[in-house]
């Protein structure tokens, strides 16, 4: 092989005289190699120091610290017996299962200036023993834009009847159904503030769900009180301009205002049941749209709408109208003023509220001067646990802004 022009560094490669280039005695290590490629590179003194030492960001990013989860608490010196989480399931049948109820419902919404918060929880005591939520919560929207009405039902079924839940859902459905028939006028009446024409409707429509409510009773061979369900309901209008609020029911249960920090009770007054048929003015009997019964007064103590106010031409809701329920009827309708809270409630909820001056105290703190809750948190304030009283529970809640 003939090498061309300068051989000397083929001499010095091959020359048997030259030492034998042993293994290096350690092996090379990761920064040894940064350091040839470093010097390779002709890397500068700062540029190393900018890649060891990165400099600071001018804005840091923030983290985000994630809220602690609402828990459910209690009142009081001690919790109560019961675990505060659901235990036992309620049974089942294979041919029923439309008959379950789910252990929690909870339901918003926001319309202008107002913002409705509704909880149904069962009961300490029926989550230990495994029965069904006798409490039934219903929320719907008739209608479209600032006509639009919204309902909320609030039903809670007798305590020893093995059927409760299914009356109380039997009687939100029912009403639902009556009041979204004729939301129209309704929804007139009540941003017109026709009192008179509300309660008088309202009446007629509360009875011929009780009707209905006797009549199933009878389909599955009950005693009228063995298929029972008391019922409170609120109405409220889409249109922002509107602060009327209507309360309308039959049965036990409770109605409050959270106003500077106190609760007041306002639990609407019971009409005395008829006498005898065609008592005007009396449960399930009729009454002319807007007159007043002789002798009895109108209330109007600055928050509440003067019933009677105008008597708006047309028809009654029901033509002929069925028989009472054996509970009076009630209703109340009321002005809210901005920063008021309202509260409708069944009766597991209104009894401790009334017994229990530290869950009334608790509950003014939380919603006084702040925000509304959000559905996570409203669930955790209508769940706070008080010794002693273990029934079911359902919140309505509007906020004022």
């Amino acid at each position: 092989m003939t090498q061309q022009g300068d051989t000397g560094w083929w001499d010095r490669l091959y020359d048997g005289a030259a030492p034998d280039t042993a293994p290096a005695p350690t092996p090379d290590s990761l920064d040894e190699r940064y350091d040839s490629a470093a010097a390779t590179t002709a890397a500068t003194p700062a540029a190393a120091a900018s890649v060891d030492d990165p400099a600071p960001l001018d804005d840091p990013v923030p983290v985000a610290v994630p809220a602690p989860r609402p828990r459910t608490g209690h009142v009081g010196s001690r919790p109560p017996t019961y675990e505060p989480e659901p235990t036992a399931l309620p049974a089942a049948r294979p041919g029923a299962l439309g008959d379950l109820v789910p252990d929690t419902v909870l339901d918003g919404a926001r319309y202008g200036a107002r913002t409705l918060r509704a909880a149904s929880v069962r009961g300490d005591s029926a989550r230990f023993r495994g029965e069904p939520r006798r409490d039934a919560l219903l929320t719907a929207r008739f209608g479209q834009g600032e006509t639009a009405l919204v309902l909320v039902a609030v039903a809670a079924g007798t305590r020893a009847a093995d059927q409760a839940h299914l009356a109380a859902a039997d009687v939100c459905h029912w009403i639902g159904e009556t009041v979204g028939r004729s939301h129209a006028r309704l929804s007139e009446d009540l941003r017109s503030g026709r009192g008179g024409d509300l309660r008088s409707g309202l009446q007629r429509l509360t009875d011929r769900t009780y009707g209905k409510l006797r009549a199933r009773a009878a389909e599955r061979g009950l005693a009228p009180d063995a298929y029972a369900a008391g019922l409170r309901c609120l109405l409220l209008s889409a249109d922002p301009e509107c602060r009327a609020r209507v309360v309308f029911g039959v049965g036990p249960g409770g109605l409050f205002r959270l106003r500077d920090g106190s609760w007041q009770d306002i639990e609407p007054p019971a009409d005395p049941l008829p006498e005898r048929p065609g008592t005007p003015g009396r449960t399930g009997m009729p009454r002319t749209p807007g007159a007043s019964v002789a002798g009895e007064e109108e209330e109007d103590d600055g928050l509440t709408l003067g019933l009677g106010l105008a008597a708006a031409p047309g028809r009654p809701f029901v033509e002929t109208p069925p028989p009472p329920p054996a509970e009076p009827f009630r209703f109340r309708a009321s002005t809210a003023r901005p920063g008021d809270v309202l509260l409708l409630a069944s009766n597991g909820l209104a009894e401790p509220l009334r017994g229990a001056p530290a869950l009334a105290g608790e509950l003014a703190t939380r919603w006084t001067g702040a925000e509304p809750p959000g559905l996570a948190a409203f669930l955790a304030d209508t769940q706070l646990r008080v010794t002693g009283y273990a029934d079911d529970r359902t919140a309505v809640a509007v906020w004022e802004a």
